[in-house]
């Protein structure tokens, strides 16, 4: 039974479960994301109560224990949700006596891994094998006790996070998932993954390293033929590049003729630290010597800039926006923490967009309370029904078309 974990590894567990004949089902994990810096996981949970938690991330970014139940209340909620989604009504297979072949599309942490390996011998499995294409050597021989048999195709030296080693890491969506799992082994999906955008190739679209403070961010650029401004990337954490929602934005953004930097405004060291994700005014200032850097690139130094912040990033960007000498034209706030940089805010004169899920309540509320602050023209939107990280059907979508149609309005 080859058992992809929603939603990448399913695409690739997929091409898995055809080349063996075998039988395709989820395994459906949730993944315990630190309360200030979602995609950094301390933990996943998995059906049937399993919980794995990582205590050397949870101790180095002190989480505190009420936190990390009130995450875990919360992805237990959306794994139950996802689990009927996935299945459209279908009930799981059986495990029992079978080998489980548990493939992803990575594996970083390994947390979501070990989890979903618990979860198939807590349903009967006899044999459970991890598969996946890339992962870092020390998760490997971590999960070595968690699976009878481990294949990983690549285990590089240098690895922040899965997306690096795909040239197209876009977010795969809900209903590419049940679209596969409703396939029988050998045939194609029925909607197939949908791929999107010109033909045509870039103008310029590879990796960056901008010195800043005393140390090297890395980056990504991506400049389509024609151009008519660029957006850079805030993210309150060392993920930005790598971030599937970022990467997914970005692409849109790309398609509608902006370019796009996404950079990383910590080191992987610095990540771990609450103390740095927090310090926006350390983040403005790597955000200032990124923009200054951008403005002398030949391609795109004298078009129109914008800055795409997302939670802590969003206040660092607002923060930059609100310096006197600020080239930016337009920004654009994710569930962004503008609060964190209310000394700012009344300086800020670049139109901004805050966009909020309207099951984030806690973040929607800050949001009003900063757009009462900002010195210049604002507009706050609220995305129904989607939560801090817009992960349901069309909730990022919706926030690409929002993104675009403001950068382009304000740049043109």
């Amino acid at each position: 039974m080859v058992l992809g974990l929603p939603r990448g590894g399913v695409p690739v567990g997929h091409e898995v479960a055809r080349a063996l004949g075998a039988p395709l089902d989820v395994i459906v994990v949730r993944k315990l994301g630190v309360p200030f810096q979602p995609e950094l996981a301390m933990g996943a949970i998995g059906e049937g109560g399993v919980r794995i938690l990582n205590d050397e991330v949870v101790r180095a970014a002190g989480v505190k224990p009420s936190e990390v139940v009130s995450v875990e209340r919360a992805e237990r909620a959306e794994l139950d949700r996802r689990a009927r989604r996935y299945r459209d009504g279908r009930a799981p297979l059986s495990l029992r006596g079978r080998t489980a072949l548990i493939v992803d599309d990575g594996i970083a942490t390994g947390s979501t891994a070990r989890a979903a390996c618990l979860v198939a011998r807590a349903q009967g499995a006899s044999r459970v094998v991890l598969a996946a294409p890339v992962a870092p050597r020390r998760s490997v021989a971590e999960l070595a006790d968690a699976a009878d048999e481990v294949v990983i195709l690549a285990i590089p030296t240098d690895f922040y996070a899965v997306g690096q080693f795909y040239s197209e890491f876009e977010a795969t969506s809900d209903k590419e998932v049940v679209s596969l799992l409703g396939c029988r082994v050998g045939e194609g999906a029925a909607g197939g993954r949908e791929v999107s955008g010109s033909t045509d190739p870039p103008l310029r679209d590879h990796d960056v390293e901008v010195r800043a403070g005393g140390v090297k961010l890395a980056g990504h650029l991506s400049v389509p033929e024609v151009c008519i401004g660029t957006v850079i990337f805030v993210h309150g954490s060392g993920s930005s590049r790598h971030s599937p929602r970022n990467r997914f934005v970005a692409g849109a953004l790309n398609e509608s003729g902006l370019g796009t930097l996404l950079f990383d405004l910590l080191t992987p060291d610095e990540e771990l630290d609450r103390r740095f994700v927090f310090d926006i005014e350390l983040l403005a200032g790597r955000l200032e010597a990124v923009t200054g850097w951008l403005e002398i690139q030949p391609e795109v130094g004298e078009l129109p800039l914008g800055y795409f912040g997302a939670s802590t990033g969003a206040a660092a960007a607002l923060w930059a926006a609100g310096q006197a000498d600020s080239t930016v034209r337009a920004v654009v706030s994710r569930g962004g923490r503008g609060d964190l940089a209310a000394p700012r805010l009344s300086a800020v004169r670049a139109p901004t967009l805050l966009i909020v899920g309207g099951r984030d309540s806690l973040v929607l509320e800050l949001n009003r309370e900063t757009e009462q602050q900002l010195g210049g023209p604002s507009d706050l939107v609220i995305v129904p029904g989607a939560t801090h990280l817009f992960e349901e059907p069309g909730a990022l979508e919706e926030v690409a078309r929002l993104a675009g149609d403001w950068f382009l309005r304000h740049f043109r």
